[in-house]
């Protein structure tokens, strides 16, 4: 059953607010920590955005149990209320990354039984079985193991139920309520996916304890786990609800009943599959074999006339098409969908200056979503550690100074506070002793016809520098400076990037290196 205009409740706003906190510490430092300093550390940063009084868990839901799987692919949480609403929230989170990885993962090719629904008949992807396999068995941490995260003390509160199951320490919590509580099973993308297994399973164990809970399932942007057999199980459960709450024009909830839909993708103004994209959904559907996927659930479909696109996003090439699939399979956009504030987010560095030299030297880095507490931010040069007590930010969040610790070769320059792990940026690395790493900026123009003359921003340009239109050489190549060069576009096709090379190093690509053919 689908519900094209949905009356959205706090539920909703609720669950997918607690879903996309599952992402924050999603990645382990890059100078290295333990994976139970990592699950401190989300914990401590899910806790700091619960109590923002402003988003829609209204700072009364804390963290009473965290655990990360042994290679770090799926997390689960249970959060509590600290009011009198006697509710709690088990949250799953799967493997974050790019669409073909996230669908890869399921291994759909393969079923197996669903061994807790007790019946070899109930059928689901391999993958989605090992995923919650992991996330049923894998223990919460104890306190003893740990002392301080990123120069903090952790505190006990950070570790409920230590070395537990996630249905030990629901047991114990549910039954230290005052009455029987009302549990919701949640969680975004893969994350939902694993909730559509864990609901029923929690609900079956907990038939057997002394406070049996009801129980709720709302999954957003989730994949499909499971076939017919599948589904009819899990619709079968009285639930006090059971949603499936999708974006339209999200192609991953696609999967795997009805992905070839995404090929007449996306609505004006774009961007539209191209060839390329099409044999992409092709090569992702074929993953299924002959298997007939089936959502549980009652479908909540949002944006259904394309409200909502990224406007940057509309060309029809391959990288718009997966940025905007991105887009609209997004955290912020589903909070955005659902009428949610969206939490605070995980630094991210835009650039730095200078990027070469010796340790010792200064850098500024700057970026959005830095700590502006004292000793809130750490930089890690690829794998080593800035000494803390050497970085300062600005007010505003926007600009940090640290002194760059020793090191050798050319690294990613990262910022890790209790929210998460800066991405790796092109404009962010650091060549130690020179010369600078070779990085394209910004191309301007970055539209044009064949024999247009562009400006190349960046660094580490020289007089002898080669440029290339993806793989085609430009044959006027004008040196300005070390961060300016000017090129005539070749003949081509298509948005392509642009790479400069000097010597044997070549600029990585990224959105900013981008030139669109105008034919």
């Amino acid at each position: 059953m689908t519900t094209e205009q949905p009356s959205l409740s706090v539920v909703h706003q609720v669950c997918m607010t607690l879903s996309a906190l599952a992402a924050t510490s999603a990645t382990p430092r890059p100078s290295g920590e333990t994976r139970t300093e990592q699950t401190a550390r989300a914990v401590m940063g899910i806790n700091q955005q619960l109590r923002i009084t402003t988003l829609a868990t209204k700072g009364v839901w804390e963290v009473a149990w965290l655990a990360l799987s042994p290679d770090n692919a799926n997390m689960a949480y249970i959060a509590r209320t600290i009011d009198k609403s006697n509710q709690f929230a088990v949250v799953s989170r799967g493997t974050i990354g790019s669409l073909p990885d996230i669908l890869e993962d399921l291994d759909v090719g393969t079923v197996v039984p669903f061994t807790p629904a007790g019946s070899q008949a109930i059928a689901v992807s391999k993958g989605a079985m090992a995923a919650f396999t992991q996330v049923a068995t894998m223990h919460s941490p104890s306190l003893s193991e740990v002392g301080e995260v990123l120069g903090e003390s952790v505190p006990e509160s950070a570790f409920g139920s230590p070395g537990t199951t996630l249905v030990q320490a629901l047991k114990a919590l549910v039954e230290a309520a005052p009455s029987p509580p009302t549990v919701f099973v949640t969680g975004h993308s893969l994350g939902g996916c694993i909730a559509t297994m864990l609901a029923p399973y929690l609900r079956a164990q907990a038939q057997s304890w002394k406070k049996i809970p009801q129980f709720g399932l709302v999954t957003f942007a989730a994949p499909t786990a499971g076939l017919q057999s599948f589904a009819t199980f899990v619709n079968s459960v009285p639930w006090v609800i059971n949603d499936h709450v999708v974006n339209f024009y999200d192609m991953v909830p696609l999967a795997w009943n009805s992905l070839d839909s995404a090929k007449k993708w996306y609505p004006d103004p774009g961007p539209k599959a191209n060839p390329v994209v099409t044999g992409l959904i092709e090569k992702i559907n074929e993953l299924k074999k002959n298997y007939e996927y089936v959502q549980p659930g009652t479908t909540v479909s949002l944006n259904t006339t394309y409200q909502f696109y990224d406007g940057d996003l509309v060309r029809s090439t391959v990288a718009d098409f997966l940025g905007q699939v991105a887009y609209q399979h997004s955290d912020p956009l589903y909070l955005t969908l659902v009428g949610a504030p969206i939490p605070p987010a995980a630094p991210v560095v835009h650039g730095m200056t200078p990027t070469f030299g010796n340790s010792g030297s200064s850098v500024v880095i700057t970026g959005t979503g830095f700590s502006p507490v004292k000793l809130g931010n750490h930089i890690d040069f690829g794998p080593i550690a800035c000494d803390p007590g050497t970085v300062t930010v600005n007010p505003a969040g926007t600009q940090i100074t640290a002194k760059v610790p020793d090191g050798v070769g050319l690294v990613d320059v990262q910022v890790t506070h209790r929210l998460g792990t800066s991405a790796a940026c092109p404009l962010a690395q650091f060549a130690y002793g020179g010369p600078a790493p070779v990085v394209v900026s910004k191309v301007d123009p970055n539209v044009g016809s064949a024999l247009t003359t562009v400006t190349i921003s960046g660094s580490g340009f020289t007089k002898d520098a080669v440029v290339k239109f993806n793989g085609a050489v430009s044959e006027h190549v004008g040196f300005v400076s070390d961060t300016k060069l000017t090129a005539k576009v070749p003949r081509g096709v298509d948005t392509v990037n642009v790479t400069v090379t000097v010597g044997v190093a070549t600029s990585p690509t990224s959105p900013a290196s981008e030139f669109t053919h105008k034919l």
